[in-house]
């Protein structure tokens, strides 16, 4: 294989692997700090061996052992200037399992401790995002409306926490589950929804996150059955099934009303049926399992027209009463304006601003652009669009709102002229 293709193969490698890499040597070698260098270090090696000696059998394997050693030799090194290290050295020269299932559990692993009690809520999400799913301090504050700076110190924080109680890197027992599992559905979800409509860049979906997301939900269910783990994961699968009708070939954004239903998953719709009302049927359902049944209301609707909006309107009211959140609210006011018009959706809208409620949330101006465009008020709109689009950081939803804007200011110099 040529020098070229090995490089590419590396890069991709990188992509798909390396996280669950990192997950292995922060177990094995019991700091995220020294994981990261470890994992850095071993594709380093790759980049200068792989082209000479070829791709070995199990890439990600050689990767682990690969870190695991120059780990090692680092740590001899600053032990011999400081004995703090000593602990770490040995911990790191004891023999550890790199086998694909045991590697594939690490993600698992690394992201309870990531979410340990002992760890504030904010920085359990924040840290476990970084960490394990390799978004950057950037993307996380994006999916938080939260400062760039505010999550680099929460991040700090989390490793300083993990470093000085002395969390293991372990999957909790049954007893310490119900302290744990809350916030890693948080994180899981939140890794999903950022893969699903990615705040940043280019692209509007990230497979990578959301297929990651769904493998670590299917971890959850089978290791920890409830209602909330089964709702969580027929929400991923149920919002899934949409991936390949949300974008044109070009990359820009399709509505849920635009998008042809005949590129929908099929086989994704009717697992994540099946999971919902289990879910709903457990006694354990909780806003997952909610919000899964609004998303297996329209992914069983056969035309937008067709879509049951008052069902919809009364899901989001029981959401609102167990999670009360602006989110919820301006979601719900969607769902009112298509059952009632989008004059009764505006004044849900409008009572969500005028609370001083998700003003810098981009998503909020545009879903009022969308409502009083339908209204006729196209100066309303084009105010709302232009606010939306100096809010919003994702390309291809730009590129959206710009189309928009240049539909309706057409209108207003066709109805001028």
């Amino acid at each position: 294989m040529s020098p070229i293709r090995i490089h590419a193969q590396i890069e991709q490698l990188y992509r798909t692997e390396s996280r669950r890499v990192f997950a292995t040597l922060a177990r094995m070698l019991g700091d995220l700090d020294l994981a990261e260098e470890a994992l850095q270090e071993a594709l380093a090696s790759a980049i200068e061996q792989w082209p000479t000696t070829g791709v070995p059998a199990s890439p990600r394997a050689w990767l682990v052992s690969a870190g695991k050693f120059k780990a090692i030799d680092a740590l001899r090194r600053r032990t011999r200037l400081e004995g703090a290290y000593a602990e770490l050295v040995e911990r790191a020269e004891q023999p550890g399992d790199t086998s694909d299932e045991e590697i594939a559990d690490d993600r698992l692993r690394l992201i309870f401790t990531c979410c340990h009690p002992a760890i504030a809520l904010p920085v359990q999400v924040a840290l476990t995002l970084r960490e394990v799913c390799d978004l950057s301090t950037e993307e996380i504050a994006s999916a938080f409306l939260t400062e760039t700076a505010t999550i680099a110190q929460r991040i700090v924080r989390g490793k300083a926490k993990i470093r000085a109680a002395k969390i293991p890197f372990e999957l909790p027992t049954l007893a310490e589950l119900p302290d744990r599992l809350d916030a890693v559905l948080a994180v899981v979800y939140l890794v999903f929804t950022e893969g699903y409509s990615a705040s940043h860049g280019e692209s509007v979906t990230r497979a990578e996150l959301s297929g990651e997301a769904i493998r670590l939900g299917r971890l959850l269910v089978e290791l920890f059955p409830s209602g909330e783990t089964e709702g969580l994961l027929g929400l991923m699968l149920l919002q899934e099934s949409r991936r390949a009708a949300r974008t044109t070939p070009s990359g820009d954004l399709v509505l849920l009303e635009d998008q042809d239903r005949a590129l929908w998953d099929q086989a994704l719709i009717r697992e994540g049926v099946e999971r919902v009302r289990a879910a709903l049927a457990s006694g354990s359902a909780g806003t997952y399992a909610l919000q899964g049944a609004i998303a297996a209301e329209h992914a069983t609707a056969t035309t937008a027209q067709a879509t049951n909006w008052a069902r919809i309107v009364q899901l989001y009211d029981q959401l609102r009463e167990a999670q009360p959140s602006p989110v919820v609210e301006l979601n719900r006011a969607v769902a009112v304006a298509m059952r009632d018009g989008p004059r009764s959706g505006l004044v849900v809208i409008n009572e969500i601003i005028t609370a001083d409620q998700l003003g810098d949330y981009h998503l909020l101006h545009a879903a009022r652009a969308d409502l009083l465009r339908r209204a006729g008020d196209s100066a309303g709109a084009i105010a709302a669009y232009e606010r939306a689009l100096e809010l919003c950081q994702q390309e291809g939803e730009r590129r959206f709102l710009v189309g928009r804007l240049k539909s309706l200011r057409g209108g207003e110099l066709g109805a001028s002229g």
